[in-house]
């Protein structure tokens, strides 16, 4: 991604009005350069006014601009096309947006306000947010554990049956992305997600019932169908209260609760998996039975906690709700002046399908769909067989449920800190390269050599393996940025998703039984694909750099005169705009 040098000056809260006058200049008094760098720049991403004399530069390619720390009660304000009237103009958010009446070019605010409004929101919807996500990856992250439990046995089903059976719930995922996405936009998150998280806890309380393959093929598909949608619902809903920046890091935690939830649910499982021979029924049986209550409860609850936006907080049990009118204030300005896109739909508004198609189409977001369809898969087989794989190797039932914890642990904080390197240097594509260069080796040591391994030298190998970085959350926070438009942001959201549950039908087809046990086949495949991959993320990093270099010539070839009537007159939207560059 391209940055512009920091403006010089500070917005400060007592020379508001010295500002006003200095930024109303026309567009006629401007050099041909101050217009360039004033519309040129990705609006979502101008950086608070700095002293450049304070700024250290790195001299590595992947460098990133640091400031010494800054005065808690200075003005924190950011400097964004709303504050220069030539631009203002364009970027205004729609008339019936649901916080327009907060909306306010003048208003300021400081860092510790600004601090304080962001810990209120992390815990007043962030939180919640994570709580509803556990209950998600209870319900579909158990099957692991209950495989320890001889499920497979139980029901006579084979490990094909096994890999069919995780098939059918990304079928019935697949099936619901999009359109849950658009029931959402249209219905709001607030009321869509705990529905949705109802739905999906009968089913997997269904599960406690089944008795052959039919059964359970098709509570799998129906948790699927339900939980379809949940994830870039709650992405979008996250960023009506965040600014562009914060999210990386909170999404983050978002599949650090992914991680969390599965140690917890092997902490649950080792205790309910005791429960085997209570009522003549077996311990699995009663694990679905009693994680689906709880996420049942998690989707009651939802209905009360969530709301429909920051300006919307007010509810019978909480009427005063959950921001001051200063707060709410703060919030509004400070995500619209961060990325004035985000105000060209309404949070009730339903995306057409003219607006689908549009953003189905968006070929600039096609580069992270194609990592999206990749990038997980060599890690994913060896995660998805574990509990086989300890199972095979003599651990007991139990023994197997403890060992998966320290792997989850590993990778839930290897997660965190590789989003911050993603946030901290602006580089997505090339870090996540590193990625699969971290899993390459140790998949090279599982095709020549895991014959030869002890049983805890293989645990080792595999600890590692998918102990390995994610740059999921990054990834995600990607295509939002890359979206620079509601209603593609919604769609790019569900898309990638759509991305990451053909890949994991693709891998769960990897691992198959005349290929066991020592799966050579597939960990030959594996290797290919992730040698693939790299090769596409350095790719994807070529193609957003020319992309730029393209966008910036075209606009230097422009007179003044006809760089303002493109920003008046232009049909080009979202990230085909000439003034939105693309993070690589």
């Amino acid at each position: 991604m391209s940055h512009q040098a920091p403006l010089s000056e500070e917005l400060k809260t007592d020379d508001v009005q010295q500002n006003q006058d200095a930024s109303s200049k026309s567009a006629e008094d401007k050099t041909s350069s101050e217009l360039k760098q004033s519309a040129i720049i990705k609006t979502g991403e101008l950086e608070d006014l700095v002293n450049p004399d304070e700024e250290v530069q790195s001299p590595w390619p992947w460098s990133r601009r640091t400031t010494k720390p800054y005065d808690l009660d200075a003005t924190a304000t950011q400097r964004s096309v709303f504050d220069d009237p030539a631009l203002a103009q364009f970027y205004q958010p729609r008339s019936d947006h649901e916080n327009l009446k907060r909306f306010d070019v003048s208003e300021r605010w400081t860092y510790r306000e600004e601090q304080r409004v962001r810990r209120k929101s992390d815990i007043k919807i962030l939180l919640w947010i994570l709580v509803m996500f556990f209950g998600l990856n209870l319900d579909r992250g158990n099957l692991a554990n209950a495989v320890a439990d001889n499920l497979l046995d139980d029901l006579k089903l084979t490990t094909d049956d096994y890999n069919n059976a995780q098939n059918m719930y990304r079928i019935g995922f697949l099936i619901a992305e999009i359109p849950s996405q658009m029931v959402g936009k249209r219905l709001g998150p607030d009321r869509w997600i705990p529905a949705q998280i109802i739905l999906w806890s009968i089913a997997a309380g269904g599960q406690f019932f089944m008795q052959n393959r039919a059964g359970f093929f098709a509570c799998r598909f129906f948790i699927g169908l339900f939980m379809g949608g949940f994830i870039p619902d709650s992405i979008l809903y996250l960023s009506y209260f965040y600014k562009t920046n914060e999210m990386p890091i909170r999404l983050a935690f978002f599949w650090f609760t992914d991680s969390i939830s599965g140690v917890i649910g092997s902490f649950i499982a080792y205790g309910v998996l005791h429960m085997r021979g209570v009522e003549g029924k077996a311990g699995w049986r009663w694990l679905f039975l009693i994680e689906a209550i709880i996420s049942f409860v998690i989707g009651i609850l939802s209905f009360l906690f969530l709301v429909p936006g920051p300006t919307q907080t007010k509810t019978w049990w909480n009427p005063k709700g959950y921001y001051t009118e200063r707060e709410e204030k703060i919030i509004v300005n400070r995500v619209l002046r961060d990325d004035p896109s985000k105000g060209d739909m309404h949070n009730r508004q339903a995306i057409t399908p003219k607006m689908l198609w549009q953003s189905l189409t968006d070929y600039d977001l096609w580069p992270i769909y194609a990592i999206g369809l990749l990038f997980e898969i060599p890690a994913s087989p060896p995660k998805a067989y574990l509990t086989l794989t300890l199972k095979a190797l003599g651990f007991s039932t139990f023994n197997t449920t403890l060992l998966s914890i320290p792997a989850t642990v590993f990778a839930a904080i290897n997660m965190l800190w590789v989003t911050w390197l993603t946030e901290h240097f602006h580089q997505i594509s090339l870090i996540g390269l590193l990625t699969q260069v971290w899993v390459l080796p140790l998949l090279i040591i599982e095709y020549t050599s895991v014959q030869s391994l002890s049983n805890w030298g293989q645990y080792a190998v595999l600890f590692f393996l998918l102990g390995q970085p994610s740059v999921h959350a990054a990834q995600v926070s990607w295509c939002s940025r890359l979206s620079n438009s509601v209603r593609t942001r919604a769609v790019s959201a569900s898309a990638y998703n759509i991305m990451i549950q053909l890949s994991g039908i693709a891998s769960s087809n990897i691992y198959r039984t005349d290929d066991k046990p020592l799966y050579k086949r597939g960990n030959g495949q594996l290797i290919a694909i992730t040698v693939g991959t790299i090769v596409l993320y350095g790719a994807s990093k070529v193609y957003y750099v020319s992309r730029n270099r393209y966008k910036k010539a075209k606009w230097e070839k422009m007179t003044k005169e006809e760089q303002a009537w493109y920003l008046a007159n232009t049909s080009q939207q979202g990230n085909k705009r000439l003034d939105f560059f693309f993070d690589s």
